[in-house]
């Protein structure tokens, strides 16, 4: 067995443990100084969003020209757009982008780009988007977001519980504010792809909080009737069942969205290849994060506010203090293994023998008799009539 394996099985039987819910004030703090960093960026900076959500006109053009020149060429038109955003792509091609154009504007800077950079001005791709047209796909992909996150709510609600679903949708807006402060941070366009990249990382973190929830659920099933591990313990355990799948899954998700991050910026530039991989990249870490660090210790701490989980949880340490509820101790092997080691199923059964269930004329203290079996008295009794 590979040490990988090996590590996946005793994480799975519990001889491993790593205390995710335990230390859940560390993660909490690790969190947080994301999103003060990510409400930071979007406070201090802003988002760069693109033409398509506010407004503004595009020139595509192909060319080998540089960066200055194409910002030189769009200021000759004598056309009022400020300072023009100036983009390389790949090595063949600049994107301008400037604020909203009327067509005559848009026809003088094209007719100026085709004069000063030598391309054919029919060879100009142009693109003009209203501000009402882009406050429109604003507001639809806010739309988008909160019917995701009620559908989200409901199915949790249905296949878990209400307090399971709150924790998933604690870790969904932990993992779209880091993305989208990310964004603002590093200065990345937001176009319709990174739309389309966030809502795809809001499904892959549910789907991993959902596989590690349903762990939860099978180990916590039948747990208030015993008195072996708390709801925590259970919980904690099921992350660590399901830690290796969920790093595996993450790892494999991962390299490909890098390679064509890499390729995106690398070889072809800035485009919508870029602005979806980077989506999926910060939101498919973030969202593997979330489903073990944030989402699992959340729904803990609002389970263990019922009163049978309370309970529970009394009459756990109870027994690893050395007695259980019923007076009798516990062995110190039970004591040291813990919660999340001792989640069998509750197959102990008293062994002890009633003394009045022995068999007639044999010893009830367990101990077999040295000397000869004794008859019954009525036996003797003829024996001394028959000798009379």
């Amino acid at each position: 067995m590979s040490r990988l394996g090996a590590l996946a099985h005793n994480l799975y039987s519990g001889e491993v443990s790593v205390d995710f819910v335990g230390k859940r004030r560390r993660w909490y703090a690790i969190s947080a100084v994301f999103l003060l960093l990510a409400l930071g960026g979007l406070l201090g900076r802003d988002l760069n969003l693109g033409i398509e959500f506010k407004g503004g006109s595009e020139f595509t053009v192909p060319t080998s020209a540089s960066v200055e020149d194409g910002r030189a060429a769009v200021e000759a038109a004598g056309v009022p757009v400020g300072d023009p955003i100036v983009t390389q792509v790949g090595t063949d091609r600049l994107r301008i982008q400037t604020p909203a154009l009327t067509p005559d504007q848009a026809a003088q800077v094209t007719a100026s780009l085709s004069e000063n950079l030598g391309v054919p001005a029919e060879d100009i791709g142009v693109t003009l988007v209203g501000p009402s047209w882009g406050a429109e796909i604003t507001q639809r992909a806010l739309q988008g977001l909160i019917v995701f996150i009620v559908l989200v709510v409901v199915f949790l609600s249905f296949y878990f519980e209400w307090r399971l679903a709150i924790a998933a949708i604690v870790a969904l807006i932990h993992d779209v504010l880091i993305t989208v402060g990310i964004y603002a941070l590093t200065g990345f366009e937001v176009t319709p792809a990174t739309v389309i990249g966030v809502l795809t990382i809001l499904g892959f973190s549910l789907y991993d909080t959902v596989v590690v929830f349903d762990k939860v659920k099978e180990n916590t099933r039948g747990i208030t009737s015993g008195n072996r591990a708390t709801y925590s313990d259970a919980a904690n355990l099921a992350l660590n069942q399901t830690l290796v799948r969920s790093i595996n899954t993450s790892v494999v998700a991962l390299l490909p969205i890098a390679a064509i991050l890499v390729v995106g910026v690398g070889l072809l530039g800035a485009g919508t290849l870029k602005d979806l991989a980077l989506a999926l990249f910060i939101g498919t870490a973030a969202g593997t994060y979330s489903s073990i660090f944030i989402a699992t210790p959340v729904a803990c701490q609002l389970q263990e506010r019922r009163p049978e989980y309370q309970a529970l949880a009394k009459r756990v340490s109870a027994r690893r203090s050395g007695a259980d509820t019923s007076g009798k101790p516990v062995s110190k092997r039970a004591q040291s293994r813990g919660g999340t080691a001792v989640l069998e199923a509750e197959a102990a059964v008293d062994t002890d023998q009633d003394p009045g269930d022995a068999d007639e004329g044999e010893s009830t203290s367990g101990v077999a008799p040295t000397g000869p079996r004794q008859q019954p008295k009525r036996n003797q009794t003829r024996s001394q009539r028959k000798k009379r």
